[in-house]
């Protein structure tokens, strides 16, 4: 295959940035000035928005490079430089040898010449989702977005436009809230396969894009950690994003006093804003309470105190666009979101555009099928909280990290739980997560005999119907029988209007 190569004539001049002393200054000053100090201490007096825990739904996208040799995943980038690998031998049979075209050759196939950001903040709103979260800079080094630390960025190369403050636009256009995550902290490493044998990650006119390409056993030194906390420093000044993301590899001590710094410099200038804002963090890199808790690609065993959130995607292996892409189907990314939500979750759906700028047809209708589901259904989902327990049911969930590349084969008598208190009452919300064959909603943690619902009922509907159902409790379990009604992409809703809740009477009522 035949792609243009980079010109190294038209490049711009490398961007120099040994020297942060200002900067830092500068991000000191935000700090002391503030109501958080870069102590985990301080930090932990944060609290999750209420505009995010009642979310409950959001799009995560995974855009770049990559996507040019649409090969594998988004790791492509590192695996075309490992020898003995698939993507390593594809590489040199498709574009040829790593010496005479590099990861840096994709730039200028990378055009989104079809991008109308318009365009896809309609479709995420349709999906539902109340947030959306685009990769600012991934583990290529390549910036989506408009920055002054580095010539290799969007502005300068590829589309030639800040593709990321327009979808942002696009994004709170359409009241959505926008976010930005970065996996830069792995850039310290992760080109390092090319450094072994003879390839352009060892000529140094390109030193600046592919990074230190250092062992990933070498803690990274203070040079690139400075550049990392002043690159994210940059992403909160120049886009406000709500929600700031980090993949992994950040849980490596050497970053634990420039995140503590990060965590102050963002949540002060949030207080500044007048905003609330959320930073999303993986295994042990943060204290517990002073940011939101993600697990990629799994769930957790019960219900967590703290709001949480469960990043996926909508295929089973990559986060990026690939040929020949295994996408998961609508009904088990519906049941992911039941689990999570049930759970006190918030679920970041992956979806990831084609370079020429445009959303795969498959992923788009992946997200309507959802957007469908959400406003039939929505009301078990926004705004709720977990009841008593997440959900009963016969079928295993695998708990903990990277267990969704095969879902579990959900059946009728796996229901996930919900409640929501408003002017009008109480109501819980059973979710199941497929369409009994029989026709009956069978949930035996609403059986008397179970001791779990300790109040009457006044109302049971299914949503999404106006019709009125019938119902019988039993010691075994309440058997709802559906309304006749077109299947939907996953399991229907059955809400629990509840009796109010005896309270006792008032002294200065009965003696005033």
């Amino acid at each position: 295959m035949t792609l243009p190569l980079i010109n190294p004539d038209e490049l711009p001049v490398p961007v120099e940035v040994s020297d942060n002393t200002a900067a830092l200054a500068s991000v000191k000053q935000v700090i002391d000035a503030g109501p958080h100090d870069a102590t985990w201490e301080s930090l932990q007096n944060y609290r999750a928005p209420l505009w995010y825990h009642d979310g409950k739904f959001g799009i995560f996208l995974h855009w770049g490079v990559f996507s040019v040799p649409a090969f594998g995943d988004e790791w492509y980038s590192r695996s075309m430089y490992l020898e003995g690998t698939e993507a390593f031998e594809h590489h040199v049979e498709t574009y040829g040898p790593q010496n005479a075209f590099g990861y840096k050759d994709f730039i200028p196939s990378f055009t989104m010449e079809k991008f109308q950001p318009d365009d896809w903040a309609a479709l995420f709103k349709e999906a539902g989702a109340q947030f959306v979260v685009p990769v600012a800079e991934h583990h290529d080094g390549f910036a989506l977005y408009n920055t002054d630390r580095s010539r290799w960025s969007v502005t300068n190369m590829g589309p030639r436009q800040d593709i990321f403050r327009k979808l942002g636009d696009a994004v709170g256009h359409a009241w959505m809230v926008v976010g930005a995550s970065s996996h830069r902290a792995e850039h310290w490493f992760f080109m390092n396969g090319g450094s072994r044998f003879d390839s352009d990650v060892r000529d140094s006119a390109y030193a600046d894009f592919y990074g230190p390409a250092q062992r990933e056993e070498i803690a990274p030194n203070e040079r690139f950690l400075e550049d990392w906390l002043l690159r994210c420093v940059e992403i909160v000044d120049k886009y406000r994003p709500q929600i700031f993301y980090f993949d992994w590899w950040i849980e490596s001590p050497a970053f634990e006093p420039y995140l503590r710094r990060f965590a102050a410099y963002y949540y002060n200038r949030a207080a500044e804003w007048g905003r609330e804002v959320v930073i999303n963090f993986k295994w042990n890199s943060f204290t517990p309470g002073s940011a939101v808790y993600d697990i990629e690609r799994g769930t957790m065993g019960g219900i967590r105190d703290d709001v949480w959130q469960n990043d996926t995607s909508v295929s089973r292996t990559s986060w990026s666009w690939v040929e020949g892409q295994e996408y998961k189907q609508a009904h088990e990314l519906i049941a992911e979101l039941a689990d999570t939500v049930s759970k006190n979750g918030v679920l970041l759906l992956n979806v990831g555009p084609k370079p020429d700028g445009t959303i795969p047809e498959d992923e788009r209708r992946l997200l309507k099928t959802i957007g469908e589901w959400l406003t039939r259904n929505g009301e078990a989902i926004y705004g709720s909280r977990p009841w008593t327990i997440p959900g009963e049911g016969p079928t295993a969930v695998t708990v903990g990290s990277f267990v969704d590349s095969s879902s579990p084969a959900y059946t009728a008598a796996d229901v996930r739980f919900t409640t929501r208190t408003d002017v009008t009452g109480d109501y819980i919300y059973a979710t199941l997560l497929a369409h009994p064959q029989d026709g009956t909603a069978r949930i035996r943690s609403f059986g008397s005999g179970a001791g779990l619902l300790t109040r009457g009922i006044r109302e049971v509907r299914v949503l999404g119907s106006a019709e009125d159902v019938a119902w019988q409790r039993s010691a075994e379990s309440l058997d709802v029988t559906l309304p006749a009604q077109s299947q939907t992409a996953a399991g229907p809703v059955v809400r629990l209007y509840l009796e109010e809740e005896a309270r006792p009477l008032r002294h200065d009522f009965l003696h005033g």
